[in-house]
């Protein structure tokens, strides 16, 4: 009988001892959580994207709640998420303007010369690994592959004729498709952004002409023509300042190889046939 009580309380009585010094060490070593995190979690969406700039909701809930992000950065949940996290934390708060993604890129199978048949991988990053890079003969344009597509939580991305497009409807700008580009084709842009370099060469003159039809020459024709001063060249690519762009347009009427895209242009109604 000895023999299996002895173990039992010794057990037992090593139980009660751990249990002490876990009980005793969680209410020492205790992190203390401020009672506006689990409000503020609860008003993003949970998407987890990282389109506010941080790991995932709880990082950002954390972060605005030290006071070390701001309350409407999250993309998916717009205004209405802005706006409840502006209620919990007692700010009055605007919502910021949403961005979507743009891909830099007019190098469909027309416009843009292959250096090979490329029959490797058929994922962007992993392609760029490969002895050529892809088919591209342009080695800054869009790969074609879906690397992009496949990061999209969102289905705001396709490939269309050999780049990828985007679905301006779908995009909540989380930026998922800007970091899986290993080209740097694709960037967020304002939502009401309406004037865009389309072009990511850094190549000028006949090096581009020779292998893209829209690819830009590096005349910096564009950022003379700017009344605003919004465009800049950097490494023989024009840059736009988007919070000095007021979409005039007169950068796309100058560029000389239509390697600036205006979407204020509405299309001409077609002429009456007699």
């Amino acid at each position: 009988m000895n023999e299996i009580l002895f173990p039992i309380l010794a057990l037992g009585g090593l139980g009660l001892l751990f249990g002490l010094v876990l009980g005793y060490s969680s209410k020492k070593f205790a992190v203390e959580v401020d009672p506006k995190m689990p409000l503020v979690r609860d008003a993003l969406p949970g998407a987890n994207c990282g389109g506010c700039g941080y790991a995932g909701c709880d990082a950002y809930a954390e972060a605005v709640v030290k006071g070390e992000a701001a309350p409407n950065c999250c993309p998916i949940g717009g205004a209405a998420a802005a706006e409840k996290i502006g209620g919990i934390m007692g700010l009055e708060v605007g919502a910021a303007e949403p961005n979507v993604a743009y891909v830099k890129c007019q190098g469909t199978c027309n416009n843009a010369k292959d250096k090979a048949v490329y029959n490797g991988i058929t994922d962007c990053q992993q392609a760029m690994n490969v002895p050529g890079a892809g088919g591209k003969a342009c080695s800054f344009g869009c790969l074609g592959y879906g690397s992009c597509v496949d990061a999209c939580k969102f289905d705001a991305i396709t490939i269309e004729d050999g780049i990828a497009k985007v679905n301006k409807e779908n995009c909540v700008g989380c930026g998922a498709c800007v970091q899986a580009c290993p080209k740097n084709v694709i960037e967020l842009v304002p939502e009401s952004q309406l004037v865009f370099i389309s072009c990511n060469s850094h190549d000028r003159g006949l090096d581009v002409k020779n292998i893209c039809s829209t690819g830009c020459i590096g005349c910096g024709l564009c950022a003379k023509a700017c009344p605003k001063d919004a465009i800049k060249m950097e490494n023989n690519l024009p840059v736009i300042d988007y919070s000095l762009c007021v979409n005039c347009g007169l950068c796309e009427k100058k560029c000389p190889v239509n390697a600036i895209l205006n979407f204020r242009q509405k299309p001409q109604p077609k002429a009456k046939e007699n």
